[in-house]
């Protein structure tokens, strides 16, 4: 990968896929398009959720997009997120395959394309100044080296992804009698590919009654300086227990697994 003038990553892309139907027609601006005479529209990443990514598992990021243009072109589309200016700041992708066009209308020039957009985590240029907000541009390179980049407005939340564990003791309890709930939350370190203990975060405790199909927040907690959690509850019914963070802004939301505890 190489890097930016300013010094920050700059991740190359790959983009793989079938041929682009190439269109004849006059290169006349669409109706609709770009001055550059190529427009994106219905542009989506990820389902508009957040890109969590862990430490060392490549991340799939789901998109799709229209692109109109008359112009013929040879390689691409895609989108992407970047910061600074969509064609010389960062961009977050380590390879991007984009499929065919599938023709919406020719004589306009009009297809949907999908794409699958990648992030390895393990990558040099990646670290903990990557999780915040992102943009996202869309571009495509035409026939004689020229190229079309439209910044489309469109913000992605890149966060770093927090693991949650749970323990309700003792098990079975006697109706009545106090059970301690421990636990820990971590969260990735993107510079260092681990987890490390998450300090200070508000985690809720929640508790699912046998028999009931969602969880109900009992209590909260705040995690310590190794992101250990612990607090006490009153046995009542059976059911089990579980810890939930619910994320910020460079950090993922995460539930830990589930902890029956048997009340006689």
């Amino acid at each position: 990968m190489g890097k930016t003038k300013m010094g920050r990553p700059m991740w190359s892309a790959l983009v793989a896929g079938g041929a682009a139907v190439v269109f004849t027609g006059v290169a006349a601006v669409p109706a609709g398009a770009a001055e550059g005479g190529v427009s994106f529209t219905w542009v989506s990443v990820n389902g508009g959720k957040p890109i969590v990514i862990g430490v060392t598992e490549e991340v799939e990021v789901p998109a799709s997009f229209r692109m109109t243009t008359k112009l013929k072109y040879d390689f691409g589309p895609t989108v992407f997120p970047y910061r600074g200016k969509p064609d010389t700041g960062d961009r977050l992708y380590s390879s991007v395959i984009t499929s065919d066009c599938e023709v919406v209308d020719k004589a306009e020039g009009i297809c949907d394309f999908k794409e699958w957009l990648y992030i390895d985590p393990r990558n040099v240029d990646f670290g903990n100044e990557d999780a915040g907000t992102w943009k996202t541009a869309a571009r495509v390179f035409l026939a004689g080296d020229a190229s079309d980049t439209d910044d489309k407005n469109l913000p992605l939340q890149v966060k770093r992804a927090t693991r949650v564990t749970a323990n309700a003791s003792p098990e079975p309890v006697t109706a009545g009698k106090t059970i301690t709930v421990t636990g820990r939350i971590t969260r990735a370190n993107w510079d260092t590919h681990t987890y490390q203990g998450y300090a200070g975060r508000t985690v809720s405790l929640q508790f699912k009654a046998e028999g009931a199909s969602s969880y109900t927040t009992v209590k909260k907690a705040t995690s310590s300086s190794t992101g250990a959690l612990r607090t006490t509850v009153k046995a009542t019914v059976p059911g089990t227990w579980r810890w939930t963070y619910y994320g910020n802004s460079t950090s993922g939301a995460k539930s830990s697994t589930g902890d029956y505890v048997a009340v006689r």
